[in-house]
Protein backbone atom coordinates (compact mmCIF):
# COMPACT_ATOMS: atom_id res chain seq x y z
CA UNK A 1 0.00 0.00 0.00
CA UNK A 2 2.81 2.39 0.91
CA UNK A 3 4.64 1.52 -2.30
CA UNK A 4 1.51 2.24 -4.37
CA UNK A 5 1.20 5.70 -2.80
CA UNK A 6 4.84 6.46 -3.57
CA UNK A 7 4.37 5.48 -7.23
CA UNK A 8 1.23 7.65 -7.48
CA UNK A 9 3.03 10.62 -5.92
CA UNK A 10 5.94 10.23 -8.36
CA UNK A 11 3.59 10.15 -11.37
CA UNK A 12 1.76 13.25 -10.12
CA UNK A 13 5.04 15.12 -9.67
CA UNK A 14 6.16 14.15 -13.17
CA UNK A 15 2.90 15.36 -14.68
CA UNK A 16 3.13 18.68 -12.84
CA UNK A 17 6.73 19.12 -13.93
CA UNK A 18 5.81 18.41 -17.60
CA UNK A 19 2.86 20.81 -17.50
CA UNK A 20 5.05 23.51 -15.97
CA UNK A 21 7.70 23.03 -18.62
CA UNK A 22 5.09 23.16 -21.39
CA UNK A 23 3.56 26.36 -20.00
CA UNK A 24 6.98 27.94 -19.54
CA UNK A 25 7.96 27.02 -23.10
CA UNK A 26 4.76 28.51 -24.52
CA UNK A 27 5.23 31.66 -22.48
CA UNK A 28 8.86 31.98 -23.59
CA UNK A 29 8.12 31.31 -27.28
CA UNK A 30 5.03 33.52 -27.58
CA UNK A 31 4.85 35.04 -31.13
CA UNK A 32 4.65 38.82 -31.15
CA UNK A 33 3.55 41.55 -33.48
CA UNK A 34 6.70 43.52 -34.21
CA UNK A 35 4.65 46.61 -34.99
CA UNK A 36 3.59 46.97 -31.34
CA UNK A 37 6.50 45.41 -29.44
CA UNK A 38 9.01 47.23 -27.26
CA UNK A 39 12.05 48.96 -28.78
CA UNK A 40 14.25 46.54 -30.69
CA UNK A 41 17.08 44.80 -28.85
CA UNK A 42 20.76 45.30 -29.57
CA UNK A 43 22.88 42.20 -30.18
CA UNK A 44 26.34 41.64 -28.72
CA UNK A 45 27.95 42.84 -31.96
CA UNK A 46 26.00 46.12 -31.83
CA UNK A 47 23.43 45.32 -34.53
CA UNK A 48 19.75 46.20 -34.05
CA UNK A 49 17.52 43.10 -33.72
CA UNK A 50 13.96 43.44 -34.95
CA UNK A 51 12.75 39.99 -33.84
CA UNK A 52 13.71 36.31 -33.70
CA UNK A 53 12.25 33.63 -35.97
CA UNK A 54 12.59 30.02 -37.02
CA UNK A 55 13.93 30.00 -40.63
CA UNK A 56 12.17 26.67 -41.25
CA UNK A 57 8.78 28.03 -40.04
CA UNK A 58 8.77 31.61 -41.34
CA UNK A 59 5.42 32.83 -40.06
CA UNK A 60 5.72 33.28 -36.26
CA UNK A 61 8.01 35.94 -34.73
CA UNK A 62 9.36 36.07 -31.18
CA UNK A 63 10.43 38.96 -28.96
CA UNK A 64 13.40 37.20 -27.34
CA UNK A 65 15.95 34.53 -28.23
CA UNK A 66 15.50 30.91 -27.31
CA UNK A 67 14.85 27.48 -28.69
CA UNK A 68 12.31 27.09 -31.48
CA UNK A 69 9.06 25.44 -30.37
CA UNK A 70 8.79 23.85 -33.80
CA UNK A 71 12.22 22.33 -34.45
CA UNK A 72 15.30 21.28 -32.49
CA UNK A 73 17.23 24.50 -33.17
CA UNK A 74 17.76 27.99 -31.79
CA UNK A 75 15.74 30.97 -33.02
CA UNK A 76 17.56 33.20 -35.50
CA UNK A 77 17.61 37.00 -35.11
CA UNK A 78 16.39 39.30 -37.90
CA UNK A 79 18.50 42.44 -37.97
CA UNK A 80 17.34 45.88 -39.07
CA UNK A 81 20.18 46.19 -41.59
CA UNK A 82 19.11 43.10 -43.58
CA UNK A 83 15.32 43.19 -43.20
CA UNK A 84 14.98 44.14 -46.84
CA UNK A 85 17.52 41.63 -48.02
CA UNK A 86 20.27 44.12 -48.92
CA UNK A 87 20.29 46.66 -46.15
CA UNK A 88 20.26 49.63 -48.50
CA UNK A 89 17.36 49.43 -50.93
CA UNK A 90 13.65 49.74 -50.29
CA UNK A 91 11.67 46.77 -51.53
CA UNK A 92 12.22 43.06 -51.34
CA UNK A 93 14.89 41.29 -53.37
CA UNK A 94 14.40 37.68 -54.41
CA UNK A 95 17.10 35.52 -55.90
CA UNK A 96 16.85 34.41 -59.51
CA UNK A 97 16.55 30.77 -58.45
CA UNK A 98 13.63 31.57 -56.15
CA UNK A 99 11.97 33.66 -58.85
CA UNK A 100 12.25 30.73 -61.24
CA UNK A 101 10.79 28.38 -58.66
CA UNK A 102 7.90 30.76 -58.05
CA UNK A 103 7.17 30.95 -61.77
CA UNK A 104 7.27 34.74 -61.86
CA UNK A 105 6.55 36.45 -65.20
CA UNK A 106 6.99 40.12 -66.04
CA UNK A 107 5.33 42.57 -68.41
CA UNK A 108 6.18 46.10 -69.47
CA UNK A 109 3.92 49.07 -68.95
CA UNK A 110 3.23 50.18 -72.50
CA UNK A 111 1.29 52.82 -74.37
CA UNK A 112 -1.10 51.76 -77.11
CA UNK A 113 -3.44 53.45 -79.56
CA UNK A 114 -6.92 52.28 -78.67
CA UNK A 115 -10.40 53.39 -79.58
CA UNK A 116 -13.60 53.20 -77.61
CA UNK A 117 -15.16 51.03 -80.32
CA UNK A 118 -16.82 47.78 -79.31
CA UNK A 119 -18.94 45.00 -80.75
CA UNK A 120 -22.47 43.97 -79.85
CA UNK A 121 -25.08 41.54 -81.13
CA UNK A 122 -28.34 43.08 -82.30
CA UNK A 123 -31.66 41.66 -83.46
CA UNK A 124 -33.35 43.03 -86.58
CA UNK A 125 -36.79 44.57 -86.02
CA UNK A 126 -39.22 46.62 -88.10
CA UNK A 127 -38.68 50.37 -87.98
CA UNK A 128 -42.06 51.22 -86.49
CA UNK A 129 -41.84 54.79 -87.80
CA UNK A 130 -42.31 53.38 -91.31
CA UNK A 131 -45.51 51.50 -90.47
CA UNK A 132 -48.60 52.56 -92.47
CA UNK A 133 -52.22 51.67 -91.60
CA UNK A 134 -54.71 51.06 -94.45
CA UNK A 135 -58.29 51.79 -93.32
CA UNK A 136 -61.76 52.27 -94.78
CA UNK A 137 -63.82 55.36 -93.91
CA UNK A 138 -67.17 53.95 -95.00
CA UNK A 139 -69.32 51.00 -94.10
CA UNK A 140 -69.22 48.26 -96.66
CA UNK A 141 -68.12 44.73 -97.57
CA UNK A 142 -64.88 43.15 -98.71
CA UNK A 143 -65.82 41.74 -102.10
CA UNK A 144 -62.34 40.54 -103.06
CA UNK A 145 -59.12 40.13 -101.07
CA UNK A 146 -55.96 40.40 -103.17
CA UNK A 147 -53.49 39.81 -100.28
CA UNK A 148 -54.54 36.84 -98.20
CA UNK A 149 -51.66 36.18 -95.77
CA UNK A 150 -49.56 38.23 -93.33
CA UNK A 151 -45.87 38.96 -94.08
CA UNK A 152 -46.51 39.03 -97.85
CA UNK A 153 -44.29 41.54 -99.63
CA UNK A 154 -46.21 44.28 -101.43
CA UNK A 155 -45.22 47.12 -103.73
CA UNK A 156 -46.46 50.66 -103.73
CA UNK A 157 -49.75 50.88 -105.71
CA UNK A 158 -50.39 47.12 -105.54
CA UNK A 159 -54.07 46.13 -105.05
CA UNK A 160 -54.88 44.88 -101.56
CA UNK A 161 -58.70 44.47 -101.57
CA UNK A 162 -61.91 45.51 -103.39
CA UNK A 163 -64.52 47.21 -101.18
CA UNK A 164 -68.24 47.58 -102.00
CA UNK A 165 -69.67 50.71 -100.29
CA UNK A 166 -73.45 51.10 -100.90
CA UNK A 167 -73.52 54.34 -98.88
CA UNK A 168 -71.62 56.05 -101.70
CA UNK A 169 -74.36 55.47 -104.29
CA UNK A 170 -76.79 58.14 -102.98
CA UNK A 171 -74.37 61.11 -102.98
CA UNK A 172 -73.06 60.19 -106.43
CA UNK A 173 -76.55 59.85 -107.96
CA UNK A 174 -77.54 63.20 -106.44
CA UNK A 175 -74.47 64.89 -107.89
CA UNK A 176 -75.08 63.37 -111.34
CA UNK A 177 -78.75 64.47 -111.28
CA UNK A 178 -77.85 68.05 -110.41
CA UNK A 179 -75.41 68.16 -113.28
CA UNK A 180 -78.05 66.96 -115.74
CA UNK A 181 -80.78 69.36 -114.48
CA UNK A 182 -78.73 72.46 -115.29
CA UNK A 183 -78.92 74.01 -111.81
CA UNK A 184 -76.44 76.60 -110.70
CA UNK A 185 -72.81 75.62 -110.43
CA UNK A 186 -72.85 76.34 -106.69
CA UNK A 187 -75.24 73.46 -106.05
CA UNK A 188 -73.16 71.10 -108.18
CA UNK A 189 -69.97 72.15 -106.33
CA UNK A 190 -71.68 71.64 -102.96
CA UNK A 191 -72.72 68.12 -103.97
CA UNK A 192 -69.16 67.40 -105.03
CA UNK A 193 -67.78 68.63 -101.68
CA UNK A 194 -70.25 66.36 -99.89
CA UNK A 195 -68.81 63.33 -101.74
CA UNK A 196 -65.29 64.43 -100.84
CA UNK A 197 -66.32 64.74 -97.16
CA UNK A 198 -67.57 61.13 -97.28
CA UNK A 199 -64.03 60.08 -98.37
CA UNK A 200 -65.16 58.96 -101.83
CA UNK A 201 -61.89 58.63 -103.74
CA UNK A 202 -61.25 61.25 -106.45
CA UNK A 203 -60.63 58.57 -109.08
CA UNK A 204 -64.05 57.04 -108.27
CA UNK A 205 -65.72 60.44 -108.77
CA UNK A 206 -63.95 60.87 -112.12
CA UNK A 207 -65.12 57.41 -113.18
CA UNK A 208 -68.73 58.31 -112.26
CA UNK A 209 -68.43 61.57 -114.20
CA UNK A 210 -67.07 59.82 -117.30
CA UNK A 211 -69.57 56.95 -117.28
CA UNK A 212 -72.55 58.88 -115.91
CA UNK A 213 -73.20 56.01 -113.49
CA UNK A 214 -72.62 55.97 -109.72
CA UNK A 215 -69.71 53.75 -108.63
CA UNK A 216 -69.80 51.82 -105.32
CA UNK A 217 -66.75 49.54 -105.74
CA UNK A 218 -63.21 50.76 -105.23
CA UNK A 219 -59.81 49.09 -104.87
CA UNK A 220 -57.55 49.68 -101.82
CA UNK A 221 -53.87 49.87 -102.82
CA UNK A 222 -50.64 49.77 -100.85
CA UNK A 223 -49.26 53.27 -100.15
CA UNK A 224 -45.64 52.06 -99.65
CA UNK A 225 -43.28 49.18 -100.40
CA UNK A 226 -43.01 46.70 -97.57
CA UNK A 227 -44.63 43.65 -96.05
CA UNK A 228 -48.12 43.08 -94.63
CA UNK A 229 -47.30 43.08 -90.94
CA UNK A 230 -50.97 42.84 -89.95
CA UNK A 231 -53.99 41.49 -91.88
CA UNK A 232 -57.24 42.51 -90.19
CA UNK A 233 -59.95 41.23 -92.58
CA UNK A 234 -61.08 38.25 -94.60
CA UNK A 235 -62.96 38.12 -97.89
CA UNK A 236 -66.70 38.74 -97.56
CA UNK A 237 -66.68 40.36 -94.14
CA UNK A 238 -68.39 43.66 -93.37
CA UNK A 239 -66.24 46.62 -92.45
CA UNK A 240 -67.03 49.78 -90.52
CA UNK A 241 -65.53 53.26 -90.82
CA UNK A 242 -62.10 53.44 -89.15
CA UNK A 243 -61.42 49.70 -89.36
CA UNK A 244 -57.72 48.93 -89.97
CA UNK A 245 -57.68 46.41 -92.78
CA UNK A 246 -53.93 46.20 -93.33
CA UNK A 247 -50.77 47.39 -91.59
CA UNK A 248 -47.83 47.76 -93.98
CA UNK A 249 -44.28 47.77 -92.53
CA UNK A 250 -41.59 49.46 -94.57
CA UNK A 251 -38.33 47.56 -95.11
CA UNK A 252 -35.97 50.07 -96.73
CA UNK A 253 -34.74 50.79 -93.20
CA UNK A 254 -34.80 48.50 -90.15
CA UNK A 255 -33.84 48.67 -86.51
CA UNK A 256 -31.06 46.62 -84.93
CA UNK A 257 -31.86 46.48 -81.22
CA UNK A 258 -29.05 45.47 -78.87
CA UNK A 259 -28.18 45.62 -75.19
CA UNK A 260 -25.16 47.75 -74.27
CA UNK A 261 -23.28 47.46 -70.93
CA UNK A 262 -23.82 50.45 -68.71
CA UNK A 263 -20.10 51.33 -68.72
CA UNK A 264 -20.07 51.55 -72.54
CA UNK A 265 -23.46 53.17 -72.98
CA UNK A 266 -22.35 56.35 -71.20
CA UNK A 267 -19.77 56.93 -73.95
CA UNK A 268 -22.27 56.62 -76.83
CA UNK A 269 -23.86 59.56 -78.61
CA UNK A 270 -26.84 59.74 -80.90
CA UNK A 271 -25.79 59.70 -84.55
CA UNK A 272 -22.69 57.58 -83.90
CA UNK A 273 -21.80 55.44 -86.92
CA UNK A 274 -21.80 51.65 -86.84
CA UNK A 275 -21.12 48.82 -89.24
CA UNK A 276 -23.55 45.91 -89.18
CA UNK A 277 -22.35 42.49 -90.34
CA UNK A 278 -24.78 39.66 -90.93
CA UNK A 279 -24.15 36.95 -88.35
CA UNK A 280 -25.03 34.20 -90.81
CA UNK A 281 -22.84 35.62 -93.60
CA UNK A 282 -19.99 37.92 -92.56
CA UNK A 283 -19.38 38.93 -96.17
CA UNK A 284 -22.56 41.03 -96.12
CA UNK A 285 -22.31 44.33 -94.29
CA UNK A 286 -24.65 47.30 -93.87
CA UNK A 287 -24.29 50.90 -92.73
CA UNK A 288 -25.95 51.89 -89.49
CA UNK A 289 -26.41 54.87 -87.18
CA UNK A 290 -27.21 55.00 -83.48
CA UNK A 291 -30.79 56.22 -83.43
CA UNK A 292 -31.74 56.06 -79.76
CA UNK A 293 -30.59 54.82 -76.34
CA UNK A 294 -33.76 53.84 -74.55
CA UNK A 295 -34.09 55.41 -71.07
CA UNK A 296 -34.53 52.09 -69.35
CA UNK A 297 -31.88 49.94 -67.65
CA UNK A 298 -32.00 46.23 -66.86
CA UNK A 299 -31.23 46.05 -63.14
CA UNK A 300 -30.13 42.41 -63.41
CA UNK A 301 -27.64 42.69 -66.29
CA UNK A 302 -26.88 46.44 -65.91
CA UNK A 303 -27.45 47.00 -69.63
CA UNK A 304 -29.40 49.53 -71.69
CA UNK A 305 -31.20 48.93 -74.96
CA UNK A 306 -29.94 50.82 -78.00
CA UNK A 307 -31.62 51.13 -81.39
CA UNK A 308 -29.47 51.37 -84.50
CA UNK A 309 -31.02 52.41 -87.80
CA UNK A 310 -29.64 50.14 -90.54
CA UNK A 311 -29.93 50.77 -94.28
CA UNK A 312 -31.85 47.92 -95.98
CA UNK A 313 -32.50 49.24 -99.47
CA UNK A 314 -31.47 45.90 -100.96
CA UNK A 315 -34.12 44.16 -98.83
CA UNK A 316 -31.77 41.43 -97.51
CA UNK A 317 -32.56 42.02 -93.84
CA UNK A 318 -35.72 40.64 -92.30
CA UNK A 319 -36.93 40.83 -88.69
CA UNK A 320 -35.39 38.24 -86.41
CA UNK A 321 -31.98 38.12 -88.10
CA UNK A 322 -28.87 38.65 -85.95
CA UNK A 323 -26.36 41.37 -86.74
CA UNK A 324 -22.88 41.90 -85.30
CA UNK A 325 -22.62 45.63 -84.71
CA UNK A 326 -19.18 47.24 -84.77
CA UNK A 327 -19.63 50.61 -83.09
CA UNK A 328 -16.84 53.06 -83.90
CA UNK A 329 -15.53 55.41 -81.23
CA UNK A 330 -12.84 58.11 -81.01
CA UNK A 331 -9.24 56.83 -80.87
CA UNK A 332 -6.90 57.76 -78.01
CA UNK A 333 -3.52 56.80 -76.54
CA UNK A 334 -3.68 54.78 -73.33
CA UNK A 335 -1.19 53.38 -70.82
CA UNK A 336 -1.98 49.71 -70.19
CA UNK A 337 -0.77 46.66 -68.25
CA UNK A 338 -1.97 43.05 -68.47
CA UNK A 339 -5.19 42.63 -66.50
CA UNK A 340 -3.68 39.67 -64.61
CA UNK A 341 -0.98 41.97 -63.18
CA UNK A 342 -3.55 43.98 -61.18
CA UNK A 343 -4.41 42.95 -57.62
CA UNK A 344 -7.87 44.27 -56.74
CA UNK A 345 -8.54 44.41 -53.01
CA UNK A 346 -12.02 45.92 -53.27
CA UNK A 347 -11.06 49.43 -52.17
CA UNK A 348 -7.86 49.86 -54.17
CA UNK A 349 -5.84 48.36 -57.01
CA UNK A 350 -2.18 47.36 -56.58
CA UNK A 351 0.56 46.15 -58.91
CA UNK A 352 3.99 44.76 -57.99
CA UNK A 353 6.70 46.82 -59.73
CA UNK A 354 10.16 45.45 -60.47
CA UNK A 355 12.70 48.22 -59.87
CA UNK A 356 15.93 48.77 -61.79
CA UNK A 357 18.03 47.13 -59.04
CA UNK A 358 15.89 43.96 -59.14
CA UNK A 359 13.88 44.71 -55.98
CA UNK A 360 10.07 44.54 -55.88
CA UNK A 361 7.67 47.08 -54.45
CA UNK A 362 3.87 47.41 -54.43
CA UNK A 363 2.26 50.47 -55.95
CA UNK A 364 -1.29 51.77 -55.84
CA UNK A 365 -2.75 52.56 -59.28
CA UNK A 366 -5.91 54.12 -60.65
CA UNK A 367 -7.55 52.03 -63.35
CA UNK A 368 -9.56 52.95 -66.41
CA UNK A 369 -11.37 50.79 -68.93
CA UNK A 370 -10.49 47.24 -69.98
CA UNK A 371 -8.88 47.00 -73.43
CA UNK A 372 -9.06 43.34 -74.41
CA UNK A 373 -6.70 41.40 -72.12
CA UNK A 374 -5.17 44.66 -70.84
CA UNK A 375 -6.34 47.26 -68.35
CA UNK A 376 -5.86 51.00 -68.70
CA UNK A 377 -3.77 52.66 -65.96
CA UNK A 378 -4.79 56.27 -65.34
CA UNK A 379 -2.13 57.02 -62.71
CA UNK A 380 0.53 55.29 -60.62
CA UNK A 381 2.80 53.89 -63.35
CA UNK A 382 5.08 55.24 -66.07
CA UNK A 383 5.67 53.88 -69.54
CA UNK A 384 8.52 51.37 -69.67
CA UNK A 385 8.27 50.22 -66.04
CA UNK A 386 8.15 46.49 -65.43
CA UNK A 387 5.39 44.84 -63.42
CA UNK A 388 4.85 41.30 -62.21
CA UNK A 389 2.28 39.56 -64.40
CA UNK A 390 2.09 36.34 -62.36
CA UNK A 391 3.33 35.30 -58.93
CA UNK A 392 2.35 38.55 -57.17
CA UNK A 393 0.98 36.78 -54.13
CA UNK A 394 4.09 34.62 -53.81
CA UNK A 395 6.24 37.74 -53.86
CA UNK A 396 4.03 39.21 -51.16
CA UNK A 397 4.59 36.06 -49.07
CA UNK A 398 8.35 36.39 -49.57
CA UNK A 399 8.11 40.02 -48.51
CA UNK A 400 6.24 39.07 -45.36
CA UNK A 401 8.96 36.54 -44.61
CA UNK A 402 11.49 39.37 -44.73
CA UNK A 403 9.44 41.77 -42.63
CA UNK A 404 8.55 44.19 -45.37
CA UNK A 405 4.79 44.22 -44.96
CA UNK A 406 2.80 47.09 -46.43
CA UNK A 407 5.45 49.33 -47.96
CA UNK A 408 7.99 46.53 -48.51
CA UNK A 409 10.68 48.96 -47.45
CA UNK A 410 12.93 49.83 -44.53
CA UNK A 411 15.19 52.83 -43.75
CA UNK A 412 18.61 52.57 -45.33
CA UNK A 413 21.59 52.28 -43.05
CA UNK A 414 23.55 55.50 -42.66
CA UNK A 415 27.18 55.63 -43.81
CA UNK A 416 28.28 56.28 -40.24
CA UNK A 417 26.52 53.20 -39.00
CA UNK A 418 28.04 51.13 -41.79
CA UNK A 419 31.51 52.39 -41.00
CA UNK A 420 31.18 51.51 -37.33
CA UNK A 421 29.64 48.06 -37.93
CA UNK A 422 31.59 45.25 -36.23
CA UNK A 423 33.26 42.41 -38.12
CA UNK A 424 30.94 39.84 -39.68
CA UNK A 425 30.74 36.49 -37.84
CA UNK A 426 31.27 33.42 -40.03
CA UNK A 427 30.09 29.86 -39.45
CA UNK A 428 31.40 26.57 -40.75
CA UNK A 429 29.69 23.37 -41.83
CA UNK A 430 30.06 20.33 -44.07
CA UNK A 431 27.55 18.85 -46.48
CA UNK A 432 26.61 17.69 -49.96
CA UNK A 433 25.87 20.07 -52.84
CA UNK A 434 22.35 19.47 -54.16
CA UNK A 435 22.22 22.12 -56.91
CA UNK A 436 24.18 25.10 -58.22
CA UNK A 437 22.61 28.31 -59.58
CA UNK A 438 24.13 31.65 -60.68
CA UNK A 439 23.03 33.32 -57.46
CA UNK A 440 23.38 30.49 -54.92
CA UNK A 441 24.15 26.91 -53.98
CA UNK A 442 21.76 24.51 -52.24
CA UNK A 443 23.53 22.29 -49.69
CA UNK A 444 22.36 19.45 -47.43
CA UNK A 445 24.59 20.14 -44.43
CA UNK A 446 25.15 18.71 -41.00
CA UNK A 447 24.67 20.46 -37.64
CA UNK A 448 26.06 24.00 -37.24
CA UNK A 449 27.28 24.32 -33.67
CA UNK A 450 27.78 28.10 -33.69
CA UNK A 451 24.12 28.63 -34.65
CA UNK A 452 22.79 25.54 -32.84
CA UNK A 453 21.24 24.34 -36.11
CA UNK A 454 20.39 20.69 -36.76
CA UNK A 455 21.06 18.99 -40.09
CA UNK A 456 18.99 20.47 -42.93
CA UNK A 457 18.94 21.38 -46.62
CA UNK A 458 18.95 25.09 -47.47
CA UNK A 459 20.20 27.60 -50.03
CA UNK A 460 23.22 29.86 -49.56
CA UNK A 461 23.83 32.95 -51.67
CA UNK A 462 26.96 33.75 -53.71
CA UNK A 463 28.72 37.10 -53.84
CA UNK A 464 28.93 36.87 -57.66
CA UNK A 465 27.67 34.48 -60.36
CA UNK A 466 31.23 33.29 -61.12
CA UNK A 467 32.11 32.47 -57.51
CA UNK A 468 32.95 28.82 -56.71
CA UNK A 469 32.77 27.84 -60.38
CA UNK A 470 34.53 24.54 -59.70
CA UNK A 471 31.80 23.30 -57.34
CA UNK A 472 29.29 20.92 -58.92
CA UNK A 473 26.14 19.15 -57.76
CA UNK A 474 26.97 15.99 -55.84
CA UNK A 475 30.27 17.34 -54.37
CA UNK A 476 30.96 16.90 -50.67
CA UNK A 477 32.18 20.26 -49.39
CA UNK A 478 33.36 22.10 -46.31
CA UNK A 479 32.16 25.70 -46.40
CA UNK A 480 32.14 28.94 -44.44
CA UNK A 481 29.16 31.28 -44.55
CA UNK A 482 27.92 34.45 -42.96
CA UNK A 483 24.60 36.15 -42.42
CA UNK A 484 23.47 38.52 -45.18
CA UNK A 485 22.77 38.60 -48.89
CA UNK A 486 19.46 38.20 -50.72
CA UNK A 487 19.06 34.59 -49.54
CA UNK A 488 19.68 35.36 -45.86
CA UNK A 489 23.07 33.59 -45.64
CA UNK A 490 26.00 34.02 -48.02
CA UNK A 491 28.94 31.71 -48.74
CA UNK A 492 32.40 32.98 -47.88
CA UNK A 493 34.43 29.93 -48.99
CA UNK A 494 33.68 26.46 -50.34
CA UNK A 495 36.20 23.62 -50.51
CA UNK A 496 35.67 20.21 -52.06
CA UNK A 497 36.32 17.39 -49.53
CA UNK A 498 37.24 13.82 -50.42
CA UNK A 499 34.96 11.15 -48.94
CA UNK A 500 37.72 9.67 -46.80
CA UNK A 501 38.85 13.07 -45.49
CA UNK A 502 35.57 14.07 -43.78
CA UNK A 503 35.78 14.90 -40.13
Amino acid sequence: MKRTRMIGASLLAALLLAAGAFYLGRKTAQPVDTSTTAPAAISTDGRKVLYWHDPMVPGPRFDKPGKSPFMDMQLVPMYADNATGTGSDAGVKISAAVQQNLGIRYANVRRIDASSSFEAIGSVQFDERLNVAVQTRVAGYVERLSVRAPMERVRRGQALATIFAPDWLGPQNEWLALRRSGVSSDLVAAARERMRAMSIPAELIRSSEETGTAQARYVLTSPVDGVVAELGVREGVAVAPGTTLFRIAGLHKVWAVTEIPEAQAVRLARGQKAKAVLQADTSQSFDGTLDEILPEINATTRTLKARFEVDNRNGKLTPGMLLRLQVAGPASTRLVVPSEAVIRTGRRAVVIVRKADGAFEPRDVSLGADVGDDTEVVSGLAEGEQVVASGQFLIDSEARLRSVLGTMGAPAATPAASASAPAVVTHQAEGKVESVAPDGITISHGPVATLQWPSMTMGFGKASPNAFAEIKAGDTVRFDFREGGPMGYELVSVQRVQQGAQR
